[in-house]
């Protein structure tokens, strides 16, 4: 699933185009593509044409981008395998393609914003914008914590959230609701360069340690931003169709039985809530 640097590289990438563009056409091939949509398609489309974009923001794992003139947005959530690709107006259908946003940029000129998903679970929304913390965001992101790479995220509140939840560390930080953005790839990649077993009751954690795995957190998420994020087929690709390469850079995340890059020892890999946990049970010994 895409996290925060594969999110962010998408926003990045859109900001240039979107920004100061009207909305020429919309194209809904799949409504499933709108399941966050409950208006339906048709609604989807009337409130989108004819708007113009003015920005491209994120939170977490969602982006959005606000339209001039309506208290509302267009909110995309990439699920597990969503793309937003930009394409000449006259580009062919891509593989997977579910919606189609005709633009037209004062520099750029004409483009096509592309939603495609094979696995289906992404969707795109025109959602109510709200004021929270001086910021204005959609509905359907207000449940979403702040991410650690945001300028007013705060360090002692989420000390003192990891100090009332005795459940592990890794549940924790996957939490949305504690801190967005993270998700399985970068729960290990932090964890292990932090020295912190993925087990370890988050209240048992020193501020010391706290301090460590946020500074950890923070390289980790920013250096894959800096690589294009971590693609491991082509399903993860930024707005050109270009896969991220910090997978090369990984030192935990899918390198069960390969040595620790730091003492040797095989990396493990044990399940965790559906999923792979892997870290290195020298380095980041359970206390």
């Amino acid at each position: 699933m895409p996290e925060l640097p594969e999110v962010e590289v998408v926003r990045a990438g859109l900001e240039p185009a979107v920004v100061g563009s009207s909305i020429t056409s919309v194209s809904v091939f799949d409504e499933r593509a709108l399941t966050r949509h409950a208006a339906g398609a048709a609604d989807f489309v009337d409130r989108l044409e004819g708007r113009s974009f003015t920005a491209a923001s994120r939170r977490g794992k969602f982006l959005w981008l606000p339209l001039e003139g309506s208290p509302s947005a267009l909110i995309a959530h990439l699920g597990m395998s969503g793309q937003m690709l930009l394409r000449a107006p006259t580009a062919g259908a891509e593989r997977h393609e579910r919606v189609r946003i005709g633009i037209e940029h004062p520099v750029h000129g004409e483009l096509a914003i592309v939603f495609a998903d094979q696995r289906t679970f992404g969707s795109l929304a025109v959602d109510a914008l709200i004021e929270e913390g001086g910021s204005r965001i959609p509905t359907q992101v207000v449940h979403i914590a702040r991410d650690p790479l945001d300028e007013k995220f705060d360090d002692a509140a989420f000390r003192a959230a990891l100090a009332r939840r005795g459940s592990a560390i890794k549940r924790v930080i996957l939490d949305q609701g504690v801190v967005s953005g993270i998700g399985n790839i970068y729960a290990d990649e932090s964890l292990w360069a932090a020295r912190i077993h993925p087990e370890t009751p988050a209240s048992r954690l020193s501020t010391r340690a706290v301090h460590r795995l946020l500074a950890e957190v923070r390289v980790v998420l920013a250096k894959a931003l800096a690589e294009g994020g971590t693609s491991f087929d082509a399903q993860y690709v930024n707005v050109n169709g270009q896969a991220g390469y910090f997978a090369h850079s990984l030192n935990a995340y899918g390198r069960q039985g390969k040595p620790c890059p730091r003492c040797g020892t095989a990396i493990v890999r044990e399940t965790f809530m559906n999923r792979g946990s892997h870290f290195c049970p020298t380095c980041q010994r359970r206390r």
